[in-house]
Formats: C-alpha cells, sequence, structure tokens
C-alpha cells in the first residue's frame, strides 16, 4: 500500500513538473516567434516607474583564497500604464533599460497583455535563474528521464498489440532507457556551450528529450527487429 501511495505521489509530482516545463517552453517559443515576425499587439504606454536592483560578488576564487574578479549586475524593474492598467516588467538588464526615464512615453509590445517590448527594446526576462525556473532547471534531467522513460514503455508495448510479437525484454527496455538518456544528457551539453557561445533557443526543453526519446525508440526498434520472427 506503501509503495502505491509513493509510486502515486511521484507521478502526480512529474505530472505537474512536465505541464509547467510545458507552459513555460510554450510562452517563450510563442513570444519569441511573436517577436521575430512582428505579429506583438503594441499601445501607447507610460512609465511611472523606474527602480534598479544592482548586485554584485566576486567570481574567478581560486583555492589559495586569493581574490577573484569582482562584478556589477544590474537589473531593472519597469511600471507601466498602458491605457488604464498598470503593468510591471521585472529583471529588465541593463541594456535594455538604458535611457528610459519616468514619465517617458514610449510604445509597449504585449504578447496576450504582458509587455515584452518598450520602444522596440526586449524587456522580457524568459528563461532566467529566479523564479519556478529555478525547479525546472534543476530538475530538467529527471523530467527528461522520465518522459524518455513512459515513450520507451508505450512503444515497447505497441509491438506486442499490433504484430502478436513478444514484449521486448526488461534488459532491452533499460538499455534503450539509458541510451535514450545518455543523448539527452549530451544535448544538454551542447546547449550549454551554444549559451555560452551566444546561442539560447527558446525551445531549448524540447531539444535534449526529443534528441534522447528518438535515440531510445531507435534502439528499441532496433532490438524488436533483431528479434522478429523470420
Amino acid at each position: 500500500m506503501g509503495a502505491r501511495v509513493v509510486r502515486a505521489a511521484f507521478r502526480l509530482a512529474m505530472a505537474a513538473l512536465i505541464l509547467m516545463l510545458g507552459v513555460r517552453t510554450y510562452e517563450e517559443t510563442a513570444v519569441a516567434l511573436a517577436r521575430a515576425n512582428g505579429s506583438l499587439r503594441t499601445a501607447e504606454a507610460t512609465i511611472t516607474e523606474l527602480t534598479s536592483h544592482t548586485a554584485s560578488g566576486t567570481v574567478g576564487r581560486g583555492q589559495d583564497g586569493g581574490s577573484g574578479d569582482r562584478f556589477v549586475h544590474t537589473e531593472y524593474t519597469i511600471e507601466l500604464r498602458v491605457g488604464d492598467e498598470p503593468k510591471t516588467v521585472d529583471g529588465v538588464p541593463d541594456d535594455a533599460a538604458h535611457g528610459l526615464r519616468e514619465g517617458e512615453r514610449v510604445v509597449a509590445g504585449l504578447w496576450h497583455g504582458r509587455v515584452v517590448e518598450v520602444d522596440g527594446r526586449d524587456v522580457w526576462p524568459g528563461w532566467h535563474p529566479g523564479g519556478w525556473d529555478i525547479p525546472l532547471f534543476v530538475l530538467y534531467p529527471l523530467i527528461m528521464g522520465y518522459l524518455i522513460a513512459v515513450a520507451v514503455a508505450v512503444a515497447a508495448a505497441f509491438p506486442t498489440r499490433r504484430g502478436g510479437r513478444a514484449r521486448p525484454e526488461r534488459q532491452d527496455r533499460s538499455g534503450a532507457r539509458v541510451f535514450g538518456f545518455f543523448v539527452g544528457v549530451a544535448a544538454i551539453f551542447a546547449l550549454i556551450v551554444c549559451g555560452a557561445l551566444g546561442y539560447r533557443p527558446a525551445f531549448w526543453p524540447l531539444v535534449p528529450v526529443g534528441a534522447g526519446t528518438a535515440a531510445a525508440l531507435a534502439r528499441l526498434g532496433a532490438v524488436v527487429r533483431q528479434t522478429r520472427p523470420r
């Protein structure tokens, strides 16, 4: 009984995480597409308040305790009035907020009522290490592995229902899942390298999951073909 409760709780938690990740991926991808094709709704707005938030620290500190490079990072919170409706944008980088002033009239680019651009400047925070994005970043490998396992389980049952063939052995299914997971991890590292080079696709969660699932199903399919009676 206890094991069933634990499994049910785990599946419920994974369903919630998958839903959150799906919603965030849709938001970021849709905003990026809207900005690219110019389909954002525009409206006249007034900046009512502009607040800066500055964080400082040290990076590059060695094991000997020597001083590293000091950094100062500034972000802004922009409050606007669009018509009679107040709107707030958090986490705006310094370069996007540079030159904006309180009381200034601007043109806001809106996506489903959310401010994405101010006078053509990108003020949408996107994927960032804050809020609900933090658990999604940290737990992404677990989410990816779970989705790959579900895909393998469904695919493993498919030949049995359709062709009357024997279901792949447990070790074959496990091998496909592990292979797919490591392919997905490799895709994660590839995305990290791309991010360091300045390319950060808004749809990034689809890449490791897609690559890992495709690899796992390809391996499982190869096993099924090898065991097919001649």
